[in-house]
């Protein structure tokens, strides 16, 4: 708890104040202190009055107050690591017989971000669905070892599928967000304060008495895992969950998740699918690309580890110029936008290098060598 509280005030001292308030909400959740959690949410909505303009002193007072009652409590919590699930050679063949996941063997623990990527209509939700027991398997098998009886019912409330398509709500936005959490037996007070501390986490109170029909498609989905999340899931299962968010807000979720899948509170395992390679593998611990219904590739395998280094390129300059800077150090590719660059002599830092000295102007410049986009 001290290195975050100090992780926190150096965001709070550096201006990241978005991300310093997210984090004190999470720090003050886990200290399963009610009366803490409500002085979280309270300096949120300081802070989100104030986000456009000056910051008060008072948010700073507030916030470094809160910060110094948590870093004083002495029941300490801890993120305890378990086995959520392990899938041993599961597949599944449709009975059209036009399409077949070929058997795959998965394992996910509490804090653990597994992605999932691939192009449309290789097996990706598929896959997803087989791991939330959504489909029967045509092979294989799935084990919830923190479950006793894992019957229908019993995985259906550990595990917790959100699809692309999110079937829509009717209502007030927020009422329906209590109504989650009193399903999950929270009533009372703490109703309240959960469904306040999940409307700020995930910054969706201006929105909060809204109807569906109000909103966004992106915020559709921001308030969907807002609701999944009073349930208290242990396992996450997200499809294409960037797909209706911007880029900045495809940043912000991930990196919410990534906090949220360590917390003291619930500890979960997240398994989500993408096509935004990049973003998904700045957070996954693991990373798999299907393609047609195969494991193609997944991070960390010994025997697929790459044995040239790859660079994907964008710049004005033409092949030739190229070619002539990397002399023979290099192949190059070009598919209309970037360059690829493929060398077994250069990384990536000589690579750059070279096209600095060589005067090359570069407007992106990314090292794919360990990622799946070089399988793509």
């Amino acid at each position: 708890m001290h290195t975050r509280i100090a992780e926190i005030q150096s965001y709070l001292q550096h201006h990241d104040f978005s991300l310093a308030v997210r984090r004190i909400l999470d720090a003050s959740l886990d200290t399963a202190d009610g009366t803490l959690l409500k002085e979280a949410i309270q300096v949120s909505q300081t802070y989100r009055q104030y986000k456009e303009g000056e910051l008060p002193a008072a948010f700073f007072e507030s916030a470094n107050s809160l910060l110094s009652k948590i870093n004083a409590v002495t029941e300490r919590f801890a993120f305890q690591p378990a086995r959520l699930v392990t899938a041993s050679e599961i597949g599944k063949t449709y009975d059209s017989g036009y399409f077949s996941l070929e058997p795959i063997s998965i394992q996910v623990n509490t804090g653990d971000i597994l992605g999932v990527v691939g192009e449309n209509g290789n097996g990706k939700t598929t896959l997803l669905r087989c791991m939330a027991g959504q489909l029967a398997l045509s092979s294989g098998e799935l084990d919830f070892p923190l479950l006793e009886h894992p019957d229908h019912y019993a995985i259906k409330h550990h595990v917790a599928f959100i699809p692309q398509r999110i079937p829509k709500w009717y209502g007030l936005l927020k009422d329906n967000l209590h109504f989650a959490a009193a399903i999950a037996g929270v009533t009372g007070e703490e109703n309240t304060t959960m469904v306040d501390f999940m409307l700020e986490r995930l910054d969706l109170t201006p929105y909060a008495h809204l109807t569906w029909n109000q909103i966004s498609s992106g915020y559709r989905t921001r308030f969907e895992i807002a609701r999944i999340l009073l349930q208290k899931p242990r396992l996450l299962v997200l499809d294409e969950p960037l797909a209706n968010l911007d880029i900045n807000a495809q940043q912000s979720i991930l990196t919410d998740l990534r906090f949220m899948a360590k917390s003291v509170h619930n500890p979960m395992g997240i398994l989500l699918s993408s096509q935004q390679l990049h973003e998904v593998e700045k957070i996954a611990d693991t990373v798999l690309l299907i393609k047609d219904g195969t494991c193609l590739f997944r991070t960390g395998e010994q025997e697929k580890t790459a044995t040239a280094f790859v660079i994907e390129l964008e710049t004005t300059a033409n092949r030739e110029t190229l070619l002539q800077v990397l002399d023979g150090k290099g192949e190059l590719q070009f598919n209309g936008g970037f360059y690829t660059i493929t060398s077994s002599k250069l990384p990536a830092q000589e690579v750059l290098s070279t096209l600095v000295t060589g005067s090359i102007p570069i407007t992106y410049f990314r090292d794919i060598t360990h990622s799946t986009k070089r399988f793509l």
